[in-house]
């Protein structure tokens, strides 16, 4: 792996829709060493990462990110565990908000879901967004250069 290099990537399964089930999947088929751990079991983990790499819905101005539900509590695992919390994302993704609070976000960005388990289970409902603040964010990895947040809504303009 990467000149010689040996890594594994832990991908996080809020259960929601099953994307993290799939990307292990996908991983695996690339010879990638991946394996899922719930959302729920982040914090339990969290000291044989070395650093989290997320992607995001939405940059927003002041340097934070809207993604799937979860990526805030991660980042804040992270943050107890001294980890780095890397963001990958594209410029076109820049959003025009500037929120301060998970609140802040307005009911058109933040999806509400609702599903259920299993046939014979109750129905759950949750949103499907967070808002993860820049204080959490160590670097961004965008098509216009590595950036920190607070270097972000300079390049927005």
């Amino acid at each position: 792996f990467l000149s010689g290099r040996r890594f594994s990537v832990k991908v996080t399964e809020s259960r929601l829709l099953g994307q993290g089930a799939h990307t292990v999947k996908y991983l695996q088929s690339k010879g990638i060493p991946a394996s899922l751990v719930l959302d729920a079991g982040v914090a339990h983990m969290m000291h044989t990462i070395d650093v989290v790499l997320v992607g995001c819905e939405g940059l927003v101005e002041n340097g934070g990110i809207i993604n799937e539900l979860g990526t805030y509590q991660v980042s804040i695992i992270a943050k107890a565990f001294n980890k780095p919390f890397y963001v990958a994302t594209e410029s076109f993704k820049y959003v025009k908000l500037f929120p301060l609070r998970q609140d802040d976000l307005p009911a058109s960005v933040v999806e509400h879901l609702t599903w259920a388990p299993s046939a014979d289970s109750e129905q759950l409902a949750s949103v499907g967004s967070d808002y993860t603040p820049p204080n959490h964010i160590t670097l961004l990895f965008t098509d216009q250069g590595i950036l920190t947040p607070s270097a972000n809504s300079f390049e927005q303009n």
